[in-house]
């Protein structure tokens, strides 16, 4: 009689885990940390740029003298905008003043910048010397300036008159004031571009202008193929900031013209400014405020799509 062999009952085993990819847990602390490290500065533009952004979006549709709650009126302000001549003005100024100062601030500062990554004696002593009025308060600034513009004993007038010439009453004058100002914002400007310009050529690879050498290029079709070309993300960069402060001046106006004479010196900043402090119109200022924002992204994007935003050449 043959004895059944019964089989043993298998026993189920449960998968055992993947080995842990070396580093993952290392990524992981970097990550949190990471976060940690970010965290202050989110915060911050979260309390003091995204919070203050929503509020401006909010009153903008309501009718706000700060004594009083704001009282809820829907597109009002926007259509009041439309129909405000000195706001248009404003507008028409502060693209004026944008156009002439952003491009000749930032060629200048390119040239300088060229000249100043040379082997140049006292290079240092330059780059210091321009680079000043970018540091220094824009109301000094502006009083500076102020006395230069002095029809009477001002510097800009004294070297026209040594030159046999009749100096206009600059700030007086609704022909010479805005010309005045956009000197003042080129001249201030230029310290700040020549130095991202300067840092961008010191980054330069050198190789491609040795091959350049070789082959025969010229200093001027190496700048045209070569320097430009490369440059791309540095002007993108000083393009934007230029542009947004030059469309956020005010303490050289201000200090200046006071937005005359006869509103032609006004600024889109000076008019938010006179909206909510002066005439205590916050509900207006705010839609006021979401105009020059919507101006600024506007041209932000068509910029970026024009230049290549910060994208090296390919």
């Amino acid at each position: 009689m043959s004895a059944t062999i019964v089989p043993e009952r298998t026993r189920t085993r449960a998968p055992a885990k993947a080995p842990t990819p070396p580093g993952r847990g290392l990524s992981r602390k970097r990550r949190r940390a990471g976060l940690l490290m970010v965290a202050p500065a989110v915060l911050h533009s979260l309390i003091w740029i995204g919070i203050p952004l929503v509020a401006a979006v909010v009153l903008s549709f309501t009718s706000y003298d700060v004594l009083t709650p704001p009282r809820f009126v829907g597109l009002a302000n926007f259509q009041d905008l439309l129909g405000d001549q000195v706001f248009r003005r404003a507008v028409l100024n502060t693209s004026v003043y944008t156009f002439f100062t952003v491009p000749v601030a930032m060629g200048i500062a390119l040239l300088i910048a060229l000249m100043l990554n040379t082997k140049l004696a006292g290079r240092a002593i330059f780059r210091t010397a321009i680079f000043i009025p970018q540091v220094t308060a824009t109301i000094a600034v502006a009083l500076v300036w102020l006395w230069i513009y002095d029809p009477r004993s001002g510097l800009a007038n004294a070297i026209l008159s040594f030159l046999g010439l009749d100096g206009p009453a600059w700030l007086s004058s609704t022909t010479w004031a805005m010309p005045a100002v956009i000197v003042v914002g080129i001249w201030q400007g230029i310290g700040l571009k020549m130095l991202i310009y300067l840092a961008a050529l010191q980054s330069l690879p050198t190789d491609l202008y040795e091959a350049a050498s070789v082959d025969g290029a010229s200093k001027v079709r190496q700048f045209f193929s070569l320097t430009v070309p490369l440059l791309r993300p540095a002007t993108f960069f000083v393009f934007v900031t230029s542009v947004i402060g030059a469309f956020q001046s005010f303490d050289q106006v201000y200090i200046l013209t006071d937005g005359g004479p006869a509103n032609s010196t006004t600024m889109m900043t000076y008019e938010i400014y006179k909206s909510a402090f002066r005439e205590f119109r916050m509900g207006y200022a705010c839609a006021q405020s979401l105009v020059l924002f919507a101006m600024l992204l506007i041209l932000t994007l068509v910029n970026r799509r024009i230049t290549g935003g910060d994208r090296g050449t390919r």
